[in-house]
């Protein structure tokens, strides 16, 4: 027999009923039922009760070992007795009376339990990750994690893509995010990156004449704390494929990232037939180019309704600057006082002036508003949105641009408020035709909006046509994004392999063509010896894993995250380093003050 078992703990059926066997695992917990003692032993594989008896030559032995020791047991497997069955435990039918017990390794008290889901600082459960990972529900969430990568993995494969790996020591590259920058020692005074994607490998890869690539890719980008990505280092599914348009791209990454939701959704509900919606659609109907579409509140704008009427503020603001819109956001079954001026709290807090409002009771439109507009207008706001008795809505004014991304919160304050969002279901969606550039406020100049390496629509011609006429930001990119639930979970684009394309785009963006060369050097010159026209995505491992499992946030989906201040309390990283390493490197460190 193996030294340490003949069975796991989770492999324990009737059929073994009379064996004698042999398992190892972690204590769980004990408990004393008059004088008998139970152990539920735990390892990787599940959980088995063991009985051990006062007459038991283990007894003794028993008696001292504590929850998270880890201990083998010898015995033989019995049914358990009528009325002490556990149907939740697949080995809950068996038990095993214990006729040797020896302790592998004591554990010390632990600095935090991980029987049960106790609710712990995160900082504490993140310094002993380790024993953190031992908890149920983190546990199956790695696993499923790895379930959900190999499901996503065979699927390219089934697609008939290779799997590539690039490089992770690369350029710096001073688009996008930071940089995670590594001293060289060979080359002193230059650094490589740490690659924020493989975004110009995998582009590369399709000049050289490999046609469907994909990679379970990791990231690495210096940025501030987000809520939906971990600092330091993510992972993603990235895709690229030659010889494509849009539409091949939604043809054949739809089905699989459809496939994966289905498949570990867990009987939740999942979109069938996918939308496809502009990016200006998104921002009028919802306020957001990743729209949480369990919320069925859909804005709509309602500019005529006040003009030259009784409520001032906005008919005054619409003569004055015709850019200046009223938007509706509705708020089904949100019909009181309370629940309006609740809302409008809420606004206050965000810094808001307030969010003007009407409801509707005894058919009869109530609040300020209403008042000023009279029963016309009134009836034709709920005429225009469908809105009942017992419903509200409220309003936002100004320039759409300087108040979409509040009005898109307040749709999704009012729903979770009102309880409108389904939370057991995955919606899923396509935004489409987002904008090449934007009007950058701070600088007063055109901006790429996204993805520098985009096609524009329409080619280098629509570039020369909008730079005429002033409208830049009305140029559309062959750039796209998955959505779920509120998350943007997939971007990708059909990529500009044209030179002369490439130097217009940048050019527009404030870049010269040595600049262009200078930065993005190594694509820019591959592109002059027959670039095959490409494109792809990259779809957001981890979000999608989080989603999935139900996750509240990244790290409970990560084996040793960070915290949110990009330090790792586990193997205390950032760490300084000896002057010898940095002597090596030519490299000295100076005392700055912090910003």
């Amino acid at each position: 027999m193996n030294r340490y078992r003949s069975h796991t703990c989770g492999a324990l059926r009737t059929n073994d009923v009379d064996q004698i066997i042999r398992i190892s695992g972690w204590v769980h917990r004990v408990r004393d039922h008059g004088g008998v003692l139970f152990i539920d032993l735990r390892d990787h594989y599940g959980l088995t009760q063991v009985v051990v008896d006062p007459e038991s030559g283990a007894f003794v032995i028993a008696e001292t070992v504590r929850s998270e020791w880890i201990i083998r047991v010898d015995g033989q497997v019995r049914m358990r007795p009528d009325g002490t069955v556990n149907p939740e435990l697949p080995t809950g039918e068996v038990e095993v009376f214990a006729s040797e017990i020896i302790i592998i390794s004591a554990a010390k008290e632990l600095p935090l339990p991980v029987f049960a889901e106790p609710d712990y600082p995160e900082d504490l459960r993140l310094q002993y990750r380790f024993l953190d990972l031992r908890r149920d529900t983190l546990h199956a969430n790695i696993m499923r994690r790895i379930d959900i990568i190999k499901y996503i993995r065979d699927s390219m494969n089934s697609a008939g893509f290779s799997e590539f790996t690039t490089p992770i020591l690369t350029a710096s590259s001073p688009e996008g995010a930071r940089d995670f920058l590594v001293p060289s020692r060979v080359n002193r005074g230059k650094f490589y990156a740490l690659p924020q994607s493989p975004q110009q490998y995998k582009q590369l890869i399709m000049v050289s004449g490999f046609d469907r690539y994909f990679q379970i890719a990791p990231c690495f980008r210096d940025e501030d704390p987000r809520a939906d990505r971990l600092p330091g280092e993510f992972y993603q599914l990235d895709v690229e494929m030659s010889f494509v348009e849009q539409e091949n791209i939604f043809a054949t990454m739809e089905p699989i990232l459809h496939s994966t939701f289905k498949t570990f959704s867990e009987g939740k509900p999942v979109t069938e037939k996918i939308p496809r919606i502009t990016y200006n659609t998104a921002l009028a109907k919802y306020g957001s180019d990743k729209p949480d579409l369990r919320n069925p509140i859909e804005m709509q704008e309602v500019t005529e309704h006040f003009r030259d009427s009784g409520f001032k503020i906005f008919a005054n603001m619409i003569k004055e600057d015709k850019e200046n819109k009223v938007w509706a956001i509705p708020a089904p079954t949100g019909g009181s006082r309370s629940f309006c001026d609740r809302m409008n709290n809420w606004a206050q807090g965000q810094d808001q002036p307030g969010l003007g409002y009407i409801f509707w009771r005894n058919n009869q439109g109530a609040g300020p508003i209403s008042k000023n507009i009279g029963l016309e207008r009134t009836n034709a706001i709920r005429l225009q949105l469908d809105l009942k008795d017992g419903d509200s809505v409220f309003f936002v004014a100004g320039k759409p641009n300087n108040f979409i991304k509040f009005a898109g919160e307040a749709r999704d304050q009012i729903g979770e408020e009102l309880g409108l969002i389904d939370k057991n279901r995955f919606e899923l969606a396509w935004i489409i035709d987002f904008p090449m550039y934007e009007w950058n406020e701070d600088d007063s100049k055109i901006d790429f909006s996204h993805n520098p390496f985009s096609m524009p629509q329409g080619g280098l011609q629509a570039l020369k046509n909008a730079e005429k006429l002033g409208r830049l930001t009305e140029v559309k990119a062959y750039q796209y994004d998955f959505i779920c639930n509120g998350y943007e979970i997939a971007s990708g684009a059909i990529r500009n392999h044209l030179p002369d394309v490439m130097v217009k785009a940048f050019s527009i963006a404030g870049y010269s063509e040595n600049t262009l060369i200078e930065r993005f050097g190594g694509m820019y010159s591959a592109f002059q010896f027959g670039a095959p026209p490409h494109g792809g995505l990259a779809a957001g491992i981890d979000r999608i894993v989080m989603l999935l499992t139900g996750s509240k946030n990244l790290r409970e989906v990560s084996l040793f995250p960070m915290n949110q201040q990009a330090n790792d309390l586990l193997m205390l990283a950032p760490n300084e380093v000896t002057k010898s390493q940095l002597r090596e490197l030519g490299i000295k460190i100076q005392s700055i003050p912090n910003p």
